[in-house]
């Protein structure tokens, strides 16, 4: 096609017209106008990064590498002498390895095949990498479905790689130079691609699961224990901690499954998972499934012994309030635990964390049928007692901000939980159990048990919280673009979860379209104010939390830190910590 035939049909596309492109593709066309502001007609060279950008995001993805390099070169092997490229990218669109035919190298580069090159939409326009970051399926964007001039000769066949708490981690890509005409001829670059992506990802669940079970599925018993389909991650009590992205098919409410108990699915317990070890024939390890099929399994045990411990239930009122962050759910599994009891909660965290919203859920899940939620600041004995004038039976009592309750009140409430045994009290605080100046014996009445939420920069489900307050409370219909995500996820929160909902809120109403992009987040407060937040010695106590929380994304610890990537890293040389391999 023709230069001025390709800037046709794009225009064409803007207008509406269906001209026989893949539907991503065209969509991808649109975004890159309207979007990205891009012009078919210019044939802009690839986007390299600087060796030190791309020694960060090599850093960042070592795991992944690490993962991927045995599976790459079997498949570089496979396609040797037939001009392929392999690319493996991170989520950001950066080729952090490569495979590819050294005669041909300055080709490549200058192609953009080659270590650094960045092949985000935003940058490189409709492509493999790009297409495939966006709607997380494999694809092909073959010679004049990219958009820019460039890279029309060249044909991408990406496929997605997830982590295994469903999280995109990387892009496989396999590439030609120069390609026959239809794109059908890439179908089995495509069976490659995506065969070698699943195995990856197998490979990296494998590398987490020394201490878990995991079980493996096939439907044929002759590769269930060679090349299986899919797997699952489980803990002691049979709860999904991990998945391959094949695994998603088993789950009916889709991506729903960390935290789920396998049986709800599957019809086998984790008691059943030692009947599907390697000592029983591959046909007789028969799983059947809740709609009637069958797969065959394959449970292979932890290497060390774990402690069963019981799941969130699945639905209820405390599963909501994670997307999967390993420190909410441990303190929800024992929010779950204490619920049904009499034991009196202190909860306590930073402002904006959820306090209130953990306590309804406690409440939700316990016993109790009376409610009765009161802020403590300027409450008054008379207004205490009238509250309760006319409550009967077993009633759950908040006390919010309890550090504020007036020394009358705390006296006349000591009173009140003597004469009432059906009231059980849920106290919130913004402090420390250690600073809450109350009477020593009422502070016992009301902290049997403390429960510390995390802050929103130490948790790793930032990115859930973000999408469900979008579908819940904004617009079904809104999506964030991804650089406005990448600005989110590398944000300090000091307002946490409730600045969060607040910034999404302001965004949504600044948007136009269905896309929320970097310019309608609203600056944070600190920086709108002019006023320098700078970690406070103690604060650097939290650098391995924090790097944690953001996969050891250097960028986006510096971002939560509020100081620039330098500073992390000698704190993190003099802290003497390490990224996990």
């Amino acid at each position: 096609m023709t230069e001025a035939r390709h800037v046709e049909e794009i225009g064409q596309v803007l207008d509406g017209t269906q001209t026989g492109r893949d539907s991503f593709v065209s969509a991808s066309w649109r975004r890159c106008v309207e979007l990205y502001g891009m012009d078919p007609m210019r044939s802009d060279p690839a986007y390299i990064v600087t060796e030190s950008e791309l020694r960060d995001h090599r850093k960042q993805a070592e795991w992944m590498i690490a993962a991927a390099r045995s599976g790459l070169q079997s498949l570089f092997r496979q396609v040797a002498g037939q001009n392929y490229v392999l690319l493996l990218s991170d989520a950001q669109g950066v080729c952090v390895d490569f495979f590819g035919d050294e005669l041909f190298t300055e080709d490549l580069r200058s192609a953009g095949l080659y270590l650094g090159s960045n092949w985000a939409e935003g940058l490189a326009g409709t492509c493999g990498v790009g297409a495939c970051i966006f709607t997380k399926e494999p694809v092909t964007v073959h010679q004049d479905d990219h958009f820019g001039n460039a890279h029309t000769a060249l044909s991408c066949t990406a496929a997605p790689i997830f982590d295994s708490l469903g999280q995109l981690a990387a892009v496989l890509d396999i590439s030609l130079l120069r390609s026959p005409s239809p794109k059908s001829s890439q179908s089995l670059a495509m069976s490659l691609v995506t065969n070698a992506a699943r195995r990856v990802e197998m490979a990296n669940l494998m590398a987490e699961s020394a201490r878990d079970w995991v079980l493996r599925l096939s439907a044929s018993p002759e590769f269930l224990d060679v090349d299986p389909e899919a797997a699952v991650r489980l803990d002691g009590s049979g709860r999904v901690l991990g998945y391959t992205r094949a695994a998603r098919r088993l789950f009916p409410e889709g991506g729903k499954i960390i935290g789920r108990r396998i049986d709800e699915v599957l019809g086998l317990s984790v008691d059943d998972l030692p009947d599907l070890m390697r000592d029983r024939p591959t046909e007789e390890r028969v799983v059947e499934m809740r709609d009637g099929s069958a797969l065959f399994g394959h449970a292979i045990a932890p290497k060390a012994p774990r402690r069963a411990h019981e799941s969130i239930r699945r639905g209820g009122a405390l599963a909501a309030l994670t997307g999967g962050d390993a420190g909410m759910a441990r303190l929800l599994e024992q929010a779950e635990l204490l619920a049904p009891g009499p034991v009196p909660l202190l909860i306590n965290g930073e402002t904006g964390t959820g306090k209130a919203k953990l306590a309804r859920a406690i409440h939700m899940t316990s016993k109790a049928h009376g409610f009765i939620s009161l802020q403590c600041a300027g409450l008054s004995p008379e207004d205490l007692l009238e509250a309760f004038r006319n409550v009967q039976g077993l009633t759950t009592l908040v006390l919010r901000r309890v550090e504020d309750l007036p020394m009358e009140t705390a006296n006349a409430l000591s009173g009140l939980l003597d004469q009432r045994s059906d009231l059980r009290p849920l106290s919130t605080s913004c402090l420390a159990p250690s600073d809450i100046a109350l009477p020593r014996p009422l502070f016992h009445r009301l902290a049997g048990c403390v429960l510390t939420l995390p802050p929103l920069r130490l948790r790793r489900d930032l990115e859930w919280l973000a999408d469900r307050h979008l579908r819940r409370h904004v617009l079904e219909t809104l999506r964030l673009s991804p650089s406005a995500r990448a600005e989110l996820m590398g944000r300090s929160w000091p307002g946490n979860i409730r600045e969060l909902e607040q910034v999404l809120d302001v965004a949504a109403t600044l948007c136009v379209g269905s896309v929320i992009d970097l310019p309608d987040l609203p600056q944070p407060v600190a920086e709108a104010s002019g006023v320098q937040t700078v970690p406070s010695a103690d604060r650097w106590d939290s650098l391995e939390e924090v790097l944690e929380a953001c996969g050891w994304n250097m960028a986006q610890a510096a971002r939560r830190f509020g100081v620039n990537r330098s500073t992390v890293l000698r704190r993190i040389r003099k802290a003497g910590l390490r990224a996990p391999t």
